[in-house]
């Protein structure tokens, strides 16, 4: 185990502890909700889905959370303006905890965040995500809404290079300052399995430079791999995905965006088992320094 030279940045969201040195807070979770094809949505234009299924699945994951002490959060996908604010006001009603907003349209984030503004909920946001690709009316749309939180996404074109997403960073990160967000949490950006290690040397490289939190979706190495079912078997899919969410942990990650909501029961369970060695580790001064 390893412990930053550097002094590391915890940042509190919403009541949520994230950041910091390897074993010093729990690794918090987060679960996606209302993505497409996700099967608690009948009409992802509407914002219409089976209300007593995604409770449970809330519930559930919150349970774990509790057993564990991982914080579980919620990364809300929608595809329109319509359908996040539905489910926000939903998962918002659910539970106190932080929640991610997320969608591939800007509309749709900025929708978001205005509604969450409105409502009083702007402190629990954290906005999902800023990239080089981010155009200037969601930085005014983060500043004039008050959302202090945001994922800075570091793709680049460079993916198997660590360095290309610290140099992102160094961009983007005045940029979201600028725009009022001082909780900034870095998603070093797996796409396939071979990114999965340069993704995961930059969260310890930007963690040594910054001290900013790290993580990623790192489960994204396993959903782009479509030869792996035919290859291996069914059961083979849960098993990559399980190392490939247990990787950046690992290597210090802060936080998890570990894919679909129902992955929580074997997700949490190996998570917690990292972060109790970790913990152990750090009490010992069972480390080395980087």
């Amino acid at each position: 185990m390893f412990r930053f030279k550097t002094d590391q940045k915890t940042f509190e969201i919403g009541g949520v502890s994230v950041g910091g040195q390897p074993g010093a807070l729990p690794t918090v979770l987060i679960g996606s909700m209302f993505y497409d094809r996700h099967r608690i949505v009948t009409d992802d234009r509407k914002g219409i889905f089976d209300r007593a299924a995604a409770e449970t699945l809330l519930n559930r994951q919150a349970e774990l959370g509790e057993i564990t002490g991982n914080p579980a959060l919620i990364d809300i996908v929608g595809s329109t303006p319509g359908a996040i604010v539905a489910y926000i006001d939903f998962v918002a009603g659910m539970t106190d905890r932080p929640f991610l907003i997320d969608s591939p349209g800007a509309d749709v984030k900025i929708a978001a965040i205005e509604h969450a503004k409105e409502i009083g909920l702007e402190k629990r946001i954290v906005y999902n995500s800023v990239s080089m690709e981010t155009k200037e009316n969601e930085f005014e749309a983060l500043k004039k809404n008050g959302i202090e939180a945001a994922i800075l996404l570091s793709y680049t074109r460079e993916i198997m290079k660590s360095r290309a997403r610290e140099e992102i960073v160094e961009k983007l990160a005045p940029q979201l300052e600028n725009a009022g967000v001082a909780k900034i949490l870095v998603d070093t950006y797996v796409m396939d399995v071979p990114s999965l290690t340069p993704a995961s040397k930059a969260a310890m490289e930007i963690k040594s430079h910054t001290g900013l939190p790290c993580g990623s979706a790192a489960h994204n190495a396993i959903s782009t791999w479509r030869g792996l079912k035919n290859m291996l078997g069914k059961g083979a899919v849960k098993s990559a995905d399980l190392i490939a969410n247990l990787m950046p942990v690992l290597f210090g990650a802060d936080f998890m965006l570990y894919g679909p909501v129902e992955d929580c029961e074997y997700v949490f369970p190996a998570v917690f088992t990292v972060d109790t060695t970790y913990r152990y580790a750090a009490r010992m001064k069972e480390t080395v320094e980087v």
